[in-house]
């Protein structure tokens, strides 16, 4: 927590700088039938990075959404994974499969942006890519298709 005074007011809170970016993939209502009844959960998956790098996938599952949230920024902490990176792209093109989901990811020149759609995108955004194309075949579940691009952008010889 950190306090400060702006413009001879009175003091206010001021919110702390995150040392990771976080993006939220999916937020799933996920129900286990007992003899009980039926248990509601809710599952979390966040994909967090640095902007220089450095980025991770992690779930959680947990009765409130926020603290699923919190778990699956903890799970997602534990796995962090270095990518590289040249002139914000990657030096190749690049191709990686992870059950189902296949991703291919090439390097694009400056002022191209992030040309690639959900779970891909953001993976590619939260590692610090600026300029890089992406596309992703056979799967559409968001889970595989992230962790299909981390295991392409770490597989650099």
């Amino acid at each position: 927590m950190a306090f400060s005074k702006k413009d001879n007011r009175k003091w206010q809170f001021s919110k702390p700088r995150k040392e990771f970016k976080e993006e939220l993939l999916a937020i799933d209502r996920v129900t286990r039938v007992t003899a009980g009844g039926r248990q509601l959960r809710f599952r979390a998956v966040m994909v967090i990075g640095d902007g220089k790098g450095r980025v991770a996938l992690g779930t959680g599952k947990s009765w409130e959404v926020v603290d699923a949230i919190a778990k699956a920024v903890a799970n997602a902490k534990k796995n962090l994974t270095e990518v590289t990176m040249v002139e914000g792209t990657v030096p190749y093109n690049l191709e990686a499969k992870f059950k189902a989901a296949k991703v291919m990811v090439h390097p694009a020149s400056k002022g191209t942006g992030i040309i690639a759609g959900g779970a891909v995108r953001k993976v590619l955004m939260v590692a610090g890519y600026k300029d890089i194309l992406a596309k992703r075949y056979g799967s559409t579940n968001l889970i595989n298709n992230a962790r299909a691009t981390i295991k392409a952008l770490t597989s650099f010889k």
